[in-house]
């Protein structure tokens, strides 16, 4: 079958990826007042702000904050996470970075499927955090065991998905009507299930174990957990939840506010209660209830180099010493005053973020301002291209066009997660301000056994931006001679 014959994979994903907003927002109707509060609290952004506006529509993400989502689901075993790497791949989605999140106490790793290609990005970001289940880490023999029996027992995915995934690896993509297919069978496995395969007594001694145990192993599949709406104002929509009447988390995790943000920023509204039926052994159904879905919502900023991710560290973990407790709704205004103070270490403008490397940035070429005649004879673009691995040579030429209004910079946005923000919010979400202690070693050797890849570094995506924007940049400036 021609290539030509098939659907394109960015478009599988949108298609995917509105189902299961519009399944979400059906289950979980607050989230649906939230995304209406998002796309205010945007338009009013990009209305104020032209300079916003106009950075969004250099770097292309302009058409997509609308459609900005991410999920966020948790699996049980090896095999449960080899199939989800392949149902991903069939929408162009691949496994970016390794999170450890057990030192913050919660028993997983995780990765994120996402597109790597920044034009693929823009014609769908829709990515998921995707978390394992380390039952190596629960200490009673007896219910891991039982817990391995309870996963060994269920099946995630439908036969039918199964077998277009395994039609999309033959073929190398699906027809438009098997596209179709996909997304109605892929997303059975996010759906929810108010049925438990588990008794209530199983169940609770899981959740006295930890929330995040009782929610992957008690339960029929990986119920999508949380989405993420994209805002360009955080704060705003925070205040705007509690005008709404929908309770938000009192801390948003992440750095603090800025002029020009960095990394990520989210927060959540508190998790639902949610009436669930639990299977006895006797066959019948014994009423309860369950806490783990909810709305959250993310502000993106630039990506951060190593020399940048390593300050950023070390200024969080200052803010949070200095604080000398977990941030919540009791000392979140203190929180707040010490995390802006110790974050003016970071400087807060692009042009200083890029010329101390501390962050990624596209290079492009003004396109009002030709290369001048005069500035061609200092520097030669052709060496300049070809000498560009040279730092010493290069960045200097390059300032020189960025100086002279040339070239432009605008920031790379942060596609990927935060270890400590990720851990916040589940932390938060499952079991208020009880905290777990895990001890065990990072393991993602293990992890990509299970993968059945090796998972991609982000770094090296941003720097690879990077590098190609700069390629780019030097041919328009050249052609505009």
């Amino acid at each position: 079958m021609g290539s030509n014959n098939l659907k394109d994979s960015n478009a599988i994903r949108h298609e995917f990826s509105m189902a299961m907003s519009a399944m979400y927002q059906s289950e979980v109707p607050l989230y649906g007042d939230l995304l209406d509060l998002v796309a205010e609290v945007n338009t009013e952004v990009l209305t104020q702000h032209p300079e916003i506006k106009d950075q969004l529509e250099h770097t292309g993400e302009i058409d997509r904050i609308s459609m900005e989502r991410h999920g966020a689901i948790r699996l049980g075993t090896a095999a449960e996470l080899h199939m989800m790497r392949r149902l991903f791949a069939v929408m162009g989605m691949y496994p970016v970075g390794y999170y450890d999140l057990a030192p913050a106490g919660v028993p997983v790793h995780s990765t994120a499927f996402r597109a790597i290609d920044a034009q693929d990005l823009n014609q769908s970001p829709f990515r998921v955090f995707t978390s394992l289940l380390r039952l190596d880490l629960i200490g009673d023999e007896v219910l891991k065991k039982e817990a391995i029996a309870a996963l060994a027992n269920r099946q995630i995915f439908t036969a039918n998905v199964i077998r277009l995934i395994e039609r999309f690896e033959e073929q190398g993509g699906l027809t438009s009507e098997e596209g179709e297919q996909f997304v109605t069978e892929a997303l059975e496995t996010f759906r929810w299930h108010d049925k438990t395969p588990v008794s209530k007594e199983l169940y609770q001694r899981l959740l006295e174990q930890h929330g995040l145990i009782a929610d992957v192993v008690g339960f029929k599949g990986p119920h999508i957990n949380h989405l993420t709406p994209r805002t360009l104002d955080i704060d705003t929509v925070q205040q705007g939840m509690l005008a709404k009447g929908i309770p938000p988390k009192a801390i948003i995790e992440g750095p603090p506010k800025r002029d020009c943000p960095i990394l990520l920023r989210q927060t959540s509204f508190k998790a639902l209660e949610e009436a669930v039926s639990f299977k006895n052994p006797n066959g019948e159904y014994e009423e309860g209830h369950h806490t783990a879905r909810f709305g959250e919502i993310e502000q993106r900023g630039v990506a951060l180099t190593t020399k940048g991710r390593a300050l950023y560290d070390q200024l969080l973990s200052q803010a949070r010493s200095q604080l000398g407790a977990t941030p919540n709704e009791g000392n979140a205004s203190q929180y707040y005053q010490i995390l802006e103070s110790v974050f003016e270490a970071f400087p807060d403008d692009y042009r200083t973020l890029h010329d101390e490397g501390l962050a990624y940035f596209y290079y492009q070429a003004v396109n009002d301002s030709p290369y001048p005649s005069s500035a061609a004879s200092e520097l030669n673009l052709n060496s300049l291209e070809e000498s560009y691995s040279d730092d010493s040579i290069s960045k200097q030429a390059m300032t020189q066009l960025i100086e002279q209004g040339i070239v432009r910079l605008e920031p790379i946005v942060y596609e990927d997660f935060l270890p400590v923000s990720a851990a916040g919010i589940f932390q938060s979400n499952l079991h208020g301000d009880k905290q777990s202690s895990y001890e065990g070693n990072s393991n993602q050797n293990e992890f990509e056994k299970a993968l059945g890849v090796h998972v991609y570094d982000e770094l090296d995506l941003y720097a690879d931006q990077q590098s190609k924007s700069i390629q780019e940049c030097l041919c328009a400036l050249k052609s505009s001679i």
